[in-house]
């Protein structure tokens, strides 16, 4: 399985200027085999420390945090050489160990010439131990998140398709419309976890990869357990399973009221905030306004809430997996439910920060904008072919935009102010606006 984030691994070990890395990404992403594999691929040997397993380990960082020190004993330890140029140093889950974070700052200081790469997860959460302390300025980073499409294509066809849904060929991929809505399809059930999706490859069953994803979902229900104080727990597994909830919802704003009967902001806020930490939700703010600097009209009071992974939100609606079989009907399941989630979870993944805009007076509501330069780009997210944009058409006119997105099953087009970009092509928005 090829990762995007690859090419930008690579553009780390090759920078004479490099910091120690920090790999942050939810847990079953992918992070441990990312690395091993990048490891195998560009280095001579690797030596992977995995602080979530081996309980010795962590009395690596106990005393003097000196790199000559740490590498002395990890060779000691290994009973191997640690070459600079040729070692990949892989410190896995290093949230699990005090002073770990603290020790890149050190790296970074002073043994730069290492190749050393920290994974994490649940960053946040590890900042706010005390006695730990974040190496601010003194290490790169990067975020993992779920194989998006593109990434599932490539694992389930091989690279030419792949290669030209990376490339935009729209000339090409129009002719290609039958064979990519039924991998969508695929895609909406299985999700992007590494895990559920190489099962699916090897098997094509979704039973068996509904097993996975509710052992990714009770996996994190032990992390919660794990890492979330007490009083917490309950109200953190009450806003987690909400989420299918929430997002059936006509106009899908999170309604804490949904969660627990007479809920309210603040009863469930800190909650609402270690999910996010953990990078299992990820939170969409509403805008009063699609303008410069959308951040400058945000209202603190609305938001929507998606998964993590839209497989992983199949599994926690306990939707049948079989619905995949069903013409159309899995992408108006949840009222679009699911493919408004998809297409957030796309957006994500590509690094964009997106918001979303409603009226405060009439129906008008967008359901995803971006920052694009100076200006912001507003996105429709239809399920099957629905082709009206009576929103888009508000919002361009209300703020002056001239460059609108839908995004349906319905085939590319280009009418000066607005593009339709088809739901499989999502991963690729940047080259239409």
């Amino acid at each position: 399985m090829r990762r995007k984030i690859e090419a930008q691994l690579v553009e780390w070990k090759d920078n004479p200027h490099r910091k120690p890395l920090l790999l942050r990404g939810a847990h079953r992403t992918g992070k441990t085999w990312l690395i091993e594999n990048f490891g195998k691929r560009y280095f001579s040997d690797t030596i992977k420390i995995d602080f979530m397993h081996d309980e010795r380990a962590k009395g690596l960082f106990e005393g003097d945090l000196d790199p000559k020190r740490i590498i002395r004993e990890i060779e000691l330890v290994h009973g191997k050489s640690i070459n600079p140029e040729t070692t990949l140093l892989a410190f896995d889950e290093i949230q699990e160990v005090r002073r770990g974070l603290t020790s890149l700052k050190y790296f970074c200081e002073q043994a730069r010439e290492y190749h050393v790469v920290a994974t994490c997860s649940y960053l946040d959460r590890a900042l706010r131990r005390p006695g730990e302390s974040f190496p601010v300025g003194k290490v790169n980073r990067l975020v993992l998140h779920p194989m998006d499409f593109e990434e599932y294509v490539r694992a389930r066809t091989g690279a030419p398709l792949a290669d030209t849904l990376a490339e935009a060929d729209m000339d090409t991929l129009s002719k290609m419309q039958e064979r990519l809505v039924p991998l969508l399809k695929e895609y909406l059930v299985v999700g992007g976890m590494p895990e559920a999706v190489e099962s699916f490859i090897e098997e094509k069953d979704f039973r068996a990869v509904r097993e996975i994803q509710n052992g990714i979902l009770e996996g994190y229900n032990d992390d919660f357990a794990k890492h979330a104080p007490g009083r917490m727990l309950e109200r953190m597994r009450l806003v987690w399973k909400s989420l299918p909830g929430q997002l059936a919802h006509e106009n899908k704003r999170f309604v804490y009221g949904a969660v627990r009967p007479g809920g309210r902001a603040r009863d469930f806020e800190e909650a609402l905030q270690w999910l996010r930490d953990y990078g299992v939700v990820t939170k969409i703010p509403r805008v009063e306004a699609l303008r410069f600097s959308p951040s400058a009209y945000e209202d603190l009071s609305s938001f929507k809430l998606f998964c993590i992974d839209t497989g992983l939100l199949c599994a926690l609606s306990d939707l049948d997996p079989t619905i995949v079989l069903e013409g159309s009907k899995l992408f108006t399941e949840f009222k679009g439910a699911l493919t408004e989630q998809y297409v957030a979870q796309q957006l994500v993944a590509q690094g964009f920060e997106p918001v979303y805009w409603s009226a405060s007076k009439g129906a008008a509501e967008v359901d995803f904008a971006l920052s694009q330069g100076p200006t912001i780009v507003p996105i429709e997210v239809k399920a099957a072919e629905n082709l009206k944009s009576k929103s888009l058409k508000v919002a361009c006119q209300e703020f002056q935009l001239e460059r609108a997105v839908r995004t349906s099953l319905s085939p590319y087009r280009d009418e000066g102010w607005l593009v339709n970009v088809p739901l499989w092509e999502i991963d690729e928005i940047a080259r239409f606006i």
